[in-house]
């Protein structure tokens, strides 16, 4: 795995703020807490992270708002790190963009895990590979795109994976398990939604560029 790399805290509690800040320097990455929150996506733009922990309840936009806003420019790796543990808030994260979902009160080596795993799947997944074609369909995987003719659309990491899996095993059958040993090395930690919700996510991109 890349050494030192950034994850950006988008969490109003400091003491959690603290606590992380902590923990992922033991662990070799670099991270910074929101500072202003009335302009996060301003201060993601300056700190160019590579993964964003973001909570739901913030000052002045939750954490999906901010979420949407993000997607609309960029597939940095987004989990979500909250005490809204119903399954909306959950399906409503993923929804908006999201590659995980994490509760609090959090086990520490469970979010070092995951985030590992996501960082290790997104920053060299596209190593070997620059594009994928099929019947018309371009998958770019360094731009994070799908292309029919001249539609277009932005896909998050997990969403490039899942496709990437479909593109290279056409007309085979793909267990559940072997996606998720794809997007997160190890499903005994996921929730057993998330892969769903995931492809949902995807189908719905993939509907609005006539790809279904």
């Amino acid at each position: 795995m890349m050494q030192n790399q950034k994850i950006f805290l988008v969490e109003d509690d400091e003491k959690i703020v603290e606590l992380l800040i902590t923990a992922f320097k033991q662990w070799g990455f670099k991270s910074v807490g929101a500072q202003n929150f009335r302009n996060v996506t301003s201060e993601i733009l300056a700190e160019n992270p590579d993964l964003i922990l973001m909570d739901i309840n913030l000052p002045y936009f939750n954490g999906f708002h901010l979420t949407q806003e993000i997607r609309k420019t960029s597939t940095i790796p987004i989990i979500f790190l909250s005490s809204q543990e119903d399954k909306m808030s959950k399906v409503m994260a993923m929804n908006f963009g999201a590659d995980d979902f994490i509760e609090k009160p959090f086990d520490l080596e469970i979010l070092i895990a995951k985030i590992q795993a996501i960082l290790r799947r997104a920053y060299t997944f596209s190593k070997n590979y620059t594009g994928l074609k099929f019947k018309g369909y371009e998958l770019d995987l360094k731009a994070n795109t799908v292309c029919l003719r001249e539609k277009k659309i932005f896909l998050s990491k997990n969403e490039m994976c899942i496709l990437h899996i479909f593109f290279e095993n056409q007309n085979r059958l793909i267990s559940r398990k072997k996606i998720m040993e794809k997007l997160w090395g190890n499903e005994n930690f996921i929730d057993k939604n998330t892969l769903a919700v995931n492809i949902n996510r995807l189908r719905k991109k993939l509907m609005d560029i006539e790809l279904t």
